[in-house]
């Protein structure tokens, strides 16, 4: 019986876990300035956390405090799910299929910066078109590992 690598020699695989964990840490860190402009502007979604921070007239909205739950809860966080955790499945199929070291780095790291760049640029609110631009070159590695994935597995279908 043959032996496997182990990931650590895995150059491609490590390169992965080094991008997915920074995206992963990029979707806690917009968590947390959520919940710190919520405290800051003392504007609480539940009344729970509005008794506890000073009492029920903080059972409000703001608008800097809904920019940011809209872009840590529903939008950005929303947007991070449908693009990263598809990302996570291609990169770690991609992985398998011995991509060029460089050339899969090259993939991740374009993907990693432009979720970056979308995100910075919801949160400090951007001119247009920076954040569809992100989008835009993030989703290229992802379609090409898709296709890559695509012409490797196609004689088992």
């Amino acid at each position: 019986a043959g032996t496997f690598p182990t990931m650590m020699e895995n150059k491609v695989l490590m390169s992965f876990a080094f991008y997915s964990t920074i995206l992963i840490l990029k979707m806690y860190v917009v968590a947390i300035i959520t919940g710190q402009v919520r405290l800051r502007k003392k504007a609480f979604a539940n009344p729970e956390d509005a008794l506890r921070n000073g009492g029920l007239q903080y059972h409000r909205e703001d608008p800097d405090v809904e920019r940011i739950q809209l872009i840590s809860l529903f939008r950005a966080h929303r947007n991070d799910m449908e693009n990263i955790f598809p990302f996570l499945f291609l990169g770690a199929i991609y992985s398998l299929l011995d991509p060029s070291p460089a050339v899969a780095r090259i993939h991740f790291f374009i993907f990693c910066v432009g979720r970056i760049v979308h995100t910075v640029a919801y949160l400090l609110k951007l001119k247009a078109p920076t954040r569809s631009v992100a989008y835009s070159v993030a989703q290229l590695p992802c379609f090409s590992m898709a296709l890559q994935i695509l012409l490797a597995t196609t004689p088992y279908w």
